[in-house]
């Protein structure tokens, strides 16, 4: 299935799109490739955002391009780096819990997660660019972190229902 596809999907059911995305069998180049589709979609979502602030401070703060660049680097390089070592925590706590996954399967859940979620990142994106700061903008980021926890908690459930087939 196309990527959009399989995340219109996971919408509705996420426990069997991350099923099938465990039975391609390990492949750590998707799994990255994932990682670093969300990260680039999270990137784009925040220029308006970006672009509201620097209009705002236009005389005062630093340079829009300036604060692109720092933006493009915390997310293509600071956020991976993050979502690895968070994955790592998760299946050390779910092995606590009694999760049979591997490491793979828990980085594909979390890597999954933020890419199938990246519909409700780019509204974020528009709420805070267009509107700004408010109510609405608190209740659009609400909706981005009720989706992305539900979604990566029934993912990374089926993850760990994997039997352990190495790490």
């Amino acid at each position: 299935m196309a990527v959009t596809t399989d995340i219109v999907a996971t919408w509705r059911r996420p426990g069997v799109v991350m099923r099938r995305l465990l039975s391609m069998g390990r492949r750590e180049d998707r799994a990255l490739a994932m990682l670093i589709a969300a990260c680039l979609v999270i990137f784009v979502a925040q220029w308006p955002r970006l672009s509201r602030e620097a209009f705002l401070a236009s005389e005062g703060g630093p340079p829009l391009e300036a604060v692109m660049a720092i933006t493009f680097f915390s997310m293509l390089m600071i956020w991976p780096l993050m979502a690895y070592a968070l994955a790592g925590i998760t299946h050390v706590v779910a092995r606590m819990i009694g999760g049979r996954g591997t490491w793979y399967s828990a980085r594909l859940a979390l890597f999954w997660s933020l890419l199938a979620t990246s519909p409700a990142w780019l509204f974020h994106g528009l709420v805070a660019g267009f509107i700004g700061p408010g109510i609405e903008q608190r209740i659009a980021g609400g909706l981005l972190l009720i989706a992305f926890l539900a979604i990566w908690g029934l993912c990374l459930r089926e993850a760990e229902r994997e039997p352990e087939a190495g790490a």
